[in-house]
Order: structure tokens, then C-alpha cells, then sequence
């Protein structure tokens, strides 16, 4: 499998990161570690998780992917040094967001305690804050990196001013810097990450996983009509994609599925590898029908008519 060097971190990827926000959601614990077998069979070799992850399941308190994972590594089917596991902090635990110094010091302890790890390889802050200085924040993932708790350091949901902002800042002050970026990104929500955030990441060697990379399962082209979501676990929000910019891109899926046996799922993660500045899409699977279609993507390579095909309908 190949691997990708993501940005500065001194870590390498496979091209496609397996999505642990269903683990402990739409993935039984079970079915998790029978994906994250499967995933790490096929070469594969990056999960991403977070604090918070899954919180808005009823019955759940936050941390029950976190606990998932580590219950998986513990078993130590994979070693440690082979999988490379990517956390957030920042997120709503029940003291709203923020990326406080003090509040990342505490979270990182319970993140290494459920993922029964001494070491995260990849931390991100999940949100901005507004109300903490970059510099307090900075501070707070230097001293973890110091300490060996945390290997490399990123941002998610940031845009293009806000990532030179926090550069500024930790240049001025001598801290470590953001050295990847988790957009949300995808065939239908585009503006987020292409152009300048995109220009700003090549330019600064930033490492790019991309999140919703299938927007929420609405590029598998199984929703066609609202009647598909219903009862859904994610039937608010792949809704909002049946429109006519979705139904283009559903059109061209099914067009370059029909001329390379692909399923609109393996094209639409292909699409993203090639797309500029992008390392490595996330992508989630509940089955593993499911993930033998992620492992298909990360090989699948795409002619250039249908990358121009696909561009086109969610322009």
C-alpha cells in the first residue's frame, strides 16, 4: 500500500484514514474491531477519533470510540508503532468548547487512558476558540509534545485566516505550529477547503485529512430521494444534499461508474486523492462489504475526464 507523507509531522499515511465516529454508534464494538482488523489486513494504517465521539448517541457520555479503539489495540493483534491514531479535543464534554490550556492538559489524560496508549500520534484541536488565545493553546500541546504524550499537532474546521492567524502566533512566540488540517471536504461541499485554504496548506507544507468525505454516506448513492433517508441515523443531514447540485453529482457518479465498475463511494475517495493538497480522506464503514469498497479507493485512479466530469457537476 502506498504511503503518504503527511505535511511536516514526520508521519506517513495510508491513502485512505478509517472514521471512528460510528464505533460505539452504528458500529457495535464487535463490528468496530472486525473493521479495524480487516482495515489494518488490507495495509491500512490511520484511525481518527475524538473526545467527544459518540455523545449525541442517547445513552452514550462521550469517549466510547476512544474506549472501542483501545479495548482493539490492547487485544495487540497490531502493534502500537503500526497504527498511526489520530484524537481531537476541544469539543463539547459538558463545559462547552474550548481549547483552554488547562482543560487540554486534563482531556489528553483521559483520551491516553480509553485509548490505552502512553501516546497519541496525531492531537487536534476539534474547533476554534474564540475566548483562548492560539499562544495559550500552543502552549499547552507544546508541553505535551515535551513530555511524549502527543506526536504532531493539527486543526480542524479552521479556515485559511484563522490557520495563518495560529502560524503568526506561534512563530512570534516560539511554539509548535498546526502541521495538519482536517477540512470537511468532499464532491459536494467544496468552498470550505478549495482555493485558499488549499493554496495556504501546499505553500506551507500542511498534511490535509479530509472529513465528511462521502458527506455523511450521501456519495454512496444509496439516498436518491428523500424517502431513502428516512429512519436514517443520518437522515438530517444527507437530506439537505437532495438538490439539484446533488442530483449532478449523483448523475456523474453513476456516468463514471458505469465506465470503470466502480461504486460511486471508491469514486468519489479517488476524486479526493487527487484533488490538490489533499493527503488522505476520512471515510467510515459499518460492514465490511463497506470497507472492501474504501480499500478499492485508495488503488482506483480516475482518467481525467472523469475528474473533469466530476468537478464539473459540483461546481
Amino acid at each position: 500500500m502506498e504511503m503518504r507523507r503527511l505535511g511536516k509531522t514526520g508521519l506517513s499515511v495510508a491513502p485512505i484514514v478509517i472514521g471512528g465516529n460510528v464505533f460505539g454508534w452504528t458500529a457495535d464494538e464487535k463490528t468496530s474491531f472486525a473493521i479495524l482488523d480487516a482495515f489494518f489486513d488490507a495495509g491500512l494504517n490511520t484511525i481518527d477519533t475524538a473526545d467527544v465521539y459518540s455523545a449525541w448517541v442517547p445513552g452514550n457520555k462521550g469517549g466510547d470510540s476512544e474506549e472501542i479503539i483501545g479495548r482493539w489495540l490492547k487485544q495487540g493483534k497490531v502493534s502500537r508503532d503500526r497504527a498511526v491514531i489520530v484524537t481531537k479535543v476541544g469539543s463539547d464534554m459538558g463545559q462547552g468548547k474550548t481549547l483552554k490550556e488547562s482543560y487540554i492538559l486534563k482531556a489528553v489524560e483521559d483520551s491516553l487512558s480509553r485509548l490505552q496508549t502512553d501516546y497519541i500520534d496525531l492531537y487536534l484541536s476539534h474547533w476554534p476558540d474564540a475566548d483562548t488565545p492560539h499562544e495559550e493553546t500552543l502552549s499547552a500541546f507544546a508541553k505535551l509534545k515535551q513530555q511524549g504524550k502527543i506526536r504532531a499537532i493539527g486543526c480542524s474546521n479552521y479556515d485559511a485566516t484563522l490557520l495563518q492567524a495560529s502560524f503568526d502566533a506561534a512563530e512570534k512566540a516560539g511554539l509548535p505550529r498546526y502541521d495538519v488540517v482536517q477540512p470537511e471536504y468532499n464532491l459536494y461541499e467544496r468552498a470550505s477547503f478549495e482555493w485558499q485554504l488549499a493554496d495556504l496548506c501546499v505553500g506551507q507544507d500542511i498534511g490535509v485529512i479530509t472529513y465528511f468525505s462521502l458527506a455523511a454516506g450521501f456519495l454512496t448513492g444509496k439516498y436518491r430521494s428523500k424517502a431513502d433517508t428516512q429512519g436514517r441515523a443520518r437522515e438530517g443531514r444527507v437530506s439537505q444534499y437532495l438538490d439539484d447540485k446533488g442530483l449532478r453529482i449523483l448523475a456523474a457518479l453513476d456516468t463514471v461508474s458505469a465506465e470503470t465498475g466502480a461504486k460511486p463511494a471508491e469514486i468519489s475517495l479517488a476524486w479526493l486523492l487527487r484533488k490538490k493538497g489533499v493527503t488522505a480522506p476520512i471515510a467510515s464503514a459499518t460492514s465490511l462489504s463497506q470497507l472492501e469498497s474504501l480499500v478499492k479507493s485508495a488503488t482506483l485512479q480516475l482518467s481525467q475526464e472523469a475528474m473533469s466530469l466530476l468537478d464539473e457537476a459540483g461546481a
